[in-house]
């Protein structure tokens, strides 16, 4: 019962001190000196520029780590032989693969939590109000790394870490374009080109669920520093982000336990 938490705690560990810090270290650094920075250049515009940037950067960080943590989480311990000491104890194999998981999942909150906590403090510092609206972009942040995560640890349960890092990247770069892909096959006379291409968005994650500043929901253009979703939009992306992190995991699972470790 409480091996997959075992598993989980020790992927933590393993995680924050893969100098991971280091990277927090360096976004902190980049929001301070690009508030400074900007907040210098521009006049009655620094705080929505520090919220563009910051959050922008905040994303673009913790799903770079994600893709670059999850998809080393097996081959690691393939490499250091220690999965061949834990697959003989009584663990089973899809305990495994969901204890690296909350792991790197643990890992990614607690880096939100403080990188959020560096830009809340910084746009503080330039006189910005704390609305609702910052924790529901925060929010929605980690829904989207945590469904990347998920994606990564797919591809490390049967990829080395370059295909998976490569595959990882792809699902991300087609999940934040999936509005895009769709419009574009609705303008193709072609028969199967539209279809392949209905078929990719349907099959990747729809990433824009979770990105929503700057773009249309609803028919109202959404910005953090204007108007936002609500609560309500918030659960429906989360409860569709957890339908996909089921499924995915599922399979990741299926995989890792046929794949042959003797």
């Amino acid at each position: 019962m409480m091996k997959t938490p075992a598993i989980a705690f020790n992927t933590f560990r393993e995680a924050i001190r893969n100098k991971v810090l280091y990277s927090l270290l360096f976004f902190a650094v980049l929001v301070i000196v690009s508030a400074l920075a900007f907040g210098a250049l521009s006049v009655h515009e620094e705080v929505r520029l520090t919220m563009d940037l910051g959050f922008a950067g905040m994303s673009a960080f913790l799903v770079l780590i994600a893709t670059f943590l999850g998809v080393n989480l097996v081959y690691k311990e393939l490499e250091r032989k220690t999965v061949y000491v834990l697959i003989p104890k009584p663990i089973h194999r899809y305990q495994f693969v969901l204890g690296k998981f909350l792991g790197l999942a643990l890992t990614l909150i607690v880096l939100l939590a403080l990188m959020s906590g560096v830009l809340l403090a910084v746009l503080w510092l330039q006189g910005a109000a704390l609305e609702p609206a910052l924790a529901m972009l925060i929010t929605l942040i980690l829904i989207e790394v945590l469904v990347v995560t998920a994606v990564a640890v797919f591809f490390s349960s049967f990829s080395t870490p370059l295909l998976s890092g490569l595959f990882t990247v792809g699902v991300f770069l087609l999940g934040r374009s999936v509005p895009d892909i769709r419009a574009v096959a609705d303008k193709l006379d072609q028969p199967m080109l539209p279809l392949l291409l209905r078929g990719v968005a349907r099959v990747v994650p729809n990433l824009r669920h979770f990105y929503v500043t700057g773009a249309e929901v609803d028919g109202q253009h959404v910005a953090i520093s204007g108007a936002f979703v609500d609560w309500g939009y918030v659960g429906l992306a989360g409860g569709y982000a957890a339908i996909y992190l089921v499924v995915v995991l599922l399979l990741a699972m299926a995989l890792f336990s046929r794949r042959d470790l003797i």
